[in-house]
């Protein structure tokens, strides 16, 4: 149970700083979201337009439309412009509650991490290694890839986030495969 904690506590710590360092120091996600001048005649119409917080996708069908509708729609729209738009009416910006919120999901990651990688027994050093980081592509594919798939979602904004689960993953993979693997000592 304590190399559990220990492995779960540190991985986090490794997990959250390579966040930390991706989004902050390293530019690793400045591609992700883009500039422009007309901002502000952005957020004007968005905040007449848009009714409530909320993710929209621009255009599509309201509420109650059939499938023939719908499809006729997307014919439509076919080689027009289009948005997927995370809105919110206000903007908060209490980083000490999402920095506390973003440790305590990564502790949550990494203690699964190990559930899934210690079942059956404890693998090698590279089989915790590689473990780790199929999990951080498995998550990349499953979320932002998927995104790129479906919406066509620029690779320019989906590419820090693979960057950030091989190098995180890899990272506390190093870590869980030492750490994990290490001998336990008993004091007599």
């Amino acid at each position: 149970m304590k190399k559990w904690i220990i492995g779960s506590l540190v991985g986090a710590i490794i997990v959250f700083a390579w966040q930390a360092a991706s989004w902050m120091f390293l530019g690793i996600h400045n591609s992700h979201m883009k500039y422009t001048p007309a901002q502000q005649q952005a957020i004007d119409a968005l905040s007449t337009a848009l009714p409530e917080d909320g993710m929209y996708m621009l255009p599509t069908a309201p509420p109650g439309t059939s499938e023939k509708e719908k499809q006729e729609l997307m014919k439509q729209m076919e080689g027009k412009p289009w948005a997927m738009v995370t809105y919110g009416k206000s903007w908060t910006n209490n980083m000490t509650q999402s920095m506390i919120t973003g440790f305590l999901v990564d502790v949550i990651l990494v203690v699964l991490l190990i559930s899934i990688l210690v079942r059956g027994g404890l693998p090698s050093f590279t089989g915790i290694f590689t473990g780790a980081v199929a999990v951080g592509v498995f998550s990349f594919l499953w979320s932002h890839y998927l995104l790129h798939n479906w919406y066509n979602v620029s690779w320019s904004s989906i590419q820090p986030f693979l960057i950030d689960a091989i190098v995180a993953w890899g990272l506390c993979g190093l870590w869980l495969a030492w750490w994990l693997r290490k001998p336990v000592t008993v004091k007599s």
